[in-house]
């Protein structure tokens, strides 16, 4: 069966010259991932974006959610700044905390800055976590994009529980920019019952992976 395909490829490539030279298809344009697509935050300042923020929705694909985001818990981050040894630019560690069957769980990540400013990658156990500093004003939202393999969610965050319509509505836009429609793929997180601390037994260092305690 290989020769008889063989010979009849060779076969249509002779037919080709024996008419004249054909205009050749052009090779097909490599598509950018989907969070190279995204615009930023212009000159995004990590020292403004450290500290406190709320999770307030999440979008997103994934049927985990769609399925159990009944199940949602008020989840909030505490953001602060530590050296990167790979550049001057210093790194974010997030800390995120939820509570989660009567305790409060802790999950640190490091945020590694990228070569663009406002773009950072999340290193661990898993495939890395490309992330997009989409938008922020610092003082009161911030949109950011997160990418693993090709799946491309967003998340809004407040320096308070609830944020004002114009700024769901502007995330609500961004979000449909990537093709998700609101009503089936934007999930709003509870805005009470938060928990600050955690002891060491609930607290889940992904930061041990990546070298930066």
């Amino acid at each position: 069966m290989a020769s008889l395909l063989d010979s009849f490829l060779l076969c249509l490539c002779l037919a080709s010259f024996s008419q004249g030279a054909q205009p050749r298809r052009q090779p097909p344009v490599p598509q950018k991932p989907p969070i190279e697509t995204v615009a930023l935050q212009p000159d995004f300042d990590p020292e403004q974006f450290a500290g406190t923020w709320f999770l307030v929705a999440t979008a997103s694909r994934c049927a985990y959610l769609s399925e159990n985001h009944y199940r949602l818990e008020a989840t909030n981050v505490v953001v602060t700044l530590v050296p990167n040894a790979d550049s001057g630019e210093k790194a974010l560690l997030f800390s995120t905390f939820r509570p989660l069957e009567g305790h409060c769980w802790n999950i640190t990540q490091t945020y590694f800055p990228g070569k663009t400013r406002g773009r950072f990658q999340i290193k661990g156990r898993g495939l890395p976590v490309e992330v997009a500093i989409g938008e922020t004003d610092y003082s009161s939202y911030a949109v950011l994009f997160l990418q693993r393999a090709k799946g491309l969610s967003a998340k809004l965050y407040g320096r308070s529980a609830k944020v004002g319509p114009p700024v769901t509505t502007k995330f609500e836009r961004r979000v449909r920019d990537l093709g998700l429609d609101e009503n089936d793929h934007i999930f709003y997180f509870p805005s009470y019952g938060f928990c600050h601390t955690a002891d060491s037994f609930h607290t889940l260092d992904e930061t041990k992976f990546t070298g930066t305690s």
